[in-house]
């Protein structure tokens, strides 16, 4: 892991730990991640509702989206909800299973937050920014994912 991220999860883990309510929390970290990673330019948490197998939008950094629930299968974020593995597209265009957020996204990321075997949220983030995402990326937010799940 690059040593800013290193630094970066050093924080996120600070805020995570801190006084406070989940979503306050999480947001805190949405937002940090935003201003903090260049190419990072939409970053939200899905939450999970097992029983009606969709996500729900919670906090998030970045403009407003219309997609508020994605049903379990539709789009990266459903599919990763069916898989439970980080998937990184660096290009959307390529994807069939893709749903359009804004015209700017290029890329994007998906990593599901765990609590133990349970599928409980998942960490979005998309880029402006074509092929953008690496290797570093997936340790720093698969790190970060494991920190968040300490919350659900």
């Amino acid at each position: 892991m690059k040593l800013e991220y290193a630094d970066l999860l050093s924080t996120c883990r600070k805020i995570l730990t801190a006084d406070g309510e989940r979503d306050d929390l999480l947001s805190a970290v949405c937002f940090l991640l935003k201003d903090e990673v260049d190419y990072y330019d939409w970053v939200g948490i899905y939450t999970a509702d097992l029983g009606k197998k969709e996500l729900k939008l919670g906090p998030f950094a970045g403009e407003i989206t219309e997609h508020i629930k994605i049903p379990f299968g539709k789009g990266i974020c459903g599919q990763v909800a069916v898989s439970q593995k980080t998937y990184i597209s660096q290009d959307v265009a390529g994807e069939d299973n893709y749903i359009a957020c804004s015209p700017w996204v290029k890329s994007e990321i998906v990593v599901p937050i765990m609590k133990g075997k349970k599928f409980v949220a998942q960490l979005d983030i998309d880029s402006h920014t074509k092929a953008c995402f690496d290797d570093d990326d997936v340790m720093f937010l698969e790190a970060l994912s494991a920190e968040m799940a300490k919350l659900f």
